[in-house]
């Protein structure tokens, strides 16, 4: 019986690529075993069990790089963490006996990914973003493949190109499954209708929710005939985000062209819409290229070596999107970019060929293609 092990995790951004692989490697090897490392204060200890897999826990953290007296404390236990992990990973590998180990990013995929390759096990990783992380730049010295979702990935070894395959992102089947028109009957909008999408990730952005909440005044200003879908997110400081938006006037209670909610059927607001505002998360770009939509970027500032702007940029360079970074946003910066493309719907239409045609539409085959050698062997 094949064995694999994988690792990753800290956001979905590296949980829901491991759980797309062992889906796939499965499609192949029905029989296969899986069992998933990771932080077991992390979302991957509630992601992974739901979805019927084997979790073994991994502590470890990553070291913060602003100096204080609180990250001074973050960096002791960190550096703790560490110093145990080998050890950790050693026991996970020798209980699991894996015939392949899979990386997909996150602090936690290190200590166990090196570990295997210390052992002589088979290891791949799987990059999600155009500016390769530091796991990744680490462990792709000794993995036996290293599969990529952007064919220009900043910052890898050059020694590790010859090991590099260019897979794509898994995009979840629920993004295939409906037309522009199918989906807009579901919504209620219209065929004629111009439909913007904004989001900021499941939790929200401040930095969203405040541009999307100019946007929509302005709408109301010239009495815009544009239908508009936001999701502001779950997180505690945006519960009153209607009532602020109501209280200044914009109406969104009963309104047929505004749908603002805590959260958003994505894959449905998605297939509906012609225009997407949002963050630069590697899934994030991937759904968008997969359904075709061109994109107003924003990266959020606050992650790894700055990787989200390096992933807009693959979409803007493609001609498939503008992106805007936070220091450079003014109150108008978005309004404008939006009073523009919907002022000419056919460069709406060519943003979205453009993202279109950076989709990877055979990613599973090509991940399987990477790891078939590795579990033959």
């Amino acid at each position: 019986m094949l064995k694999v092990l994988l690792a990753g995790g800290g956001t979905a951004g590296h949980i829901n690529p491991a759980l797309a692989i062992a889906e796939i490697i499965k499609e192949h090897y029905p029989d296969a075993e899986f069992c998933f490392a990771g932080n077991p204060n992390k979302l991957e200890a509630k992601i992974v069990p739901q979805a019927g897999y084997r979790f073994e826990p991994i502590q470890i953290e990553g070291l913060q790089r602003q100096i204080s007296a609180e990250n001074i404390k973050r960096n002791l236990k960190a550096v703790h963490y560490l110093v145990h992990s080998g050890r950790r990973a050693g026991q996970i590998i020798k209980d699991f006996a894996p015939d392949l180990v899979i990386g997909t990013g996150g602090y936690v995929s290190a200590p166990v990914v090196r570990k295997a390759q210390k052992m002589g096990i088979p290891t791949a990783i799987h990059e999600a973003n155009a500016f390769a992380g530091i796991s990744t730049k680490m462990l792709s010295r000794n993995a036996d493949v290293i599969m990529l979702t952007v064919e220009n990935t900043k910052n890898l070894d050059e020694s590790a190109k010859d090991r590099t395959v260019i897979t794509g992102l898994p995009v979840r089947r629920a993004f295939d499954r409906r037309t522009k028109q199918e989906a807009r009957r579901e919504l209620g909008f219209s065929d004629d209708d111009i439909v913007i999408l904004s989001a900021g990730g499941s939790l929200g952005s401040k930095t969203i929710n405040d541009t999307v909440a100019g946007l929509l005044k302005w709408y109301k200003k010239t009495d815009s005939k544009i239908c508009h879908i936001h999701s502001y997110g779950t997180y505690i400081d945006y519960k009153n985000y209607i009532d602020e938006l109501e209280a200044e006037g914009v109406e969104i209670r009963g309104s047929k062209r505004l749908m603002v909610q805590e959260y958003v059927n994505m894959p449905l607001a998605l297939a509906a819409c012609d225009l997407v505002i949002s963050r630069c998360g590697a899934s994030t770009l991937t759904e968008i290229e997969a359904v075709g939509r061109g994109a107003i970027l924003i990266p959020s500032p606050m992650v790894a070596e700055n990787h989200q702007y390096h992933n807009g940029m693959v979409l803007q360079n493609a001609g498939a999107g503008f992106v805007f970074e936070e220091k450079d946003l003014e109150a108008d910066t978005v309004i404008n970019k939006v009073a523009e493309l919907t002022a000419d719907r056919s460069k709406l239409e060519e943003l979205s060929r453009n993202a279109a045609s950076l989709h990877i539409s055979d990613t599973n085959d090509r991940i399987f293609a990477a790891l078939e050698p590795l579990i033959k062997k």
